[in-house]
């Protein structure tokens, strides 16, 4: 299976389809009036698509062992058809498309199987994934093509050349993966008046996205959180709650991170370990969803009636 450990959990659902068609109206007569001999195959087939639905990972090797927080099953009759519709959620790091279409498919056999001795005509055809939400099909609604972005890394060792910038590399691709490309990138010691100064270049030169990594720990020379908090106009202190939610599920010392983010006029700044572990993990927990903060702080969904 592939790593899921980098995403974050999200409410996810997923709806399937199956049409199951008989060859002969006597067999749709027959359900209806309940006179199938091996019993009621809506209900039957409901109960085996269930079971299907939280045994997916148990027969389809690369999928996820995930919470089935929700499931249903319907059945509706259209002439020599019989369509069934699968709706499946869960609150996971990935999706539940293939559970809902696992469902689908054993909720159609079990239905060819008791209705087999009634009708040899049977056909199952056309099951597919209708529709699904959450995850990346959300997070791709959100357009940054046109953030203006800036990366620094705050740190004297990599100021210094004692260290390499692994950090602020893995941000920037970061970024670019989610194809924020008009990215700066620099380096400046842990210098609180150094710090400020930048951020103050940036929110001037009217960037969107201001991103510190390093100097959010507990060491004499961390500042970057310090310098930061005195120029917030808005503090967003659910932001990095998430960060170090996120963290602390993988390490316990993510509750020792200092961060914080808020806007600076109209620019997002977030400060971040200076690790690159720390800083990658951050970046995964608030990217892509994030970048709703962006239309959401230009008045989306609070427009003036005209």
């Amino acid at each position: 299976m592939i790593s899921i450990t980098h995403k974050s959990s999200s409410l996810r659902k997923a709806t399937a389809a199956a049409i199951l068609t008989v060859s002969k109206k006597e067999t749709i007569e027959a359900i209806q009036n309940k006179q199938v001999p091996k019993g009621d195959p809506f209900e039957f087939s409901k109960a085996a698509g269930l079971l299907a639905i939280k045994k997916t990972s148990d027969t389809i090797p690369d999928c996820h062992p995930l919470p089935v927080e929700f499931a249903s099953i319907q059945h509706q009759i259209d002439g020599l058809d019989i369509i069934i519709h699968v709706e499946v959620h869960t609150i996971y790091r990935t999706g539940v498309e293939v559970e809902a279409m696992h469902g689908a498919a054993i909720t159609a056999l079990t239905m060819y199987d008791m209705l087999k001795p009634l009708d040899k005509g049977i056909e199952i055809r056309n099951i597919r994934l209708v529709e699904k939400k959450g995850g990346k099909s959300d997070a791709a609604k959100q357009d940054a093509g046109h953030l203006k972005a800036a990366v620094i890394v705050c740190s004297d060792g990599v100021s210094h050349g004692a260290r390499a910038d692994l950090s602020g590399k893995t941000i920037v691709q970061k970024l670019k993966d989610h194809q924020i490309n008009n990215v700066h990138h620099e380096i400046i010691p842990d210098d609180f008046a150094m710090i400020q100064a930048k951020a103050k270049q940036f929110v001037d030169d009217k960037f969107d996205l201001l991103i510190f990594t390093g100097g959010t720990g507990l060491s004499p020379r961390d500042v970057t959180p310090d310098a930061i908090a005195g120029l917030l106009d808005r503090d967003i202190p659910g932001i990095m709650e998430a960060a170090r939610n996120f963290g602390q599920a993988r390490t316990p010392y993510a509750m020792l991170s200092r961060g914080l983010a808020g806007f600076i006029k109209s620019t997002l700044v977030i400060t971040m370990p200076g690790s690159p572990k720390g800083a990658e993990e951050t970046m995964d927990a608030l990217f892509p969803h994030i970048l709703h903060v962006f239309s959401i702080a230009k008045g989306a969904g609070h427009e003036m009636p005209k």
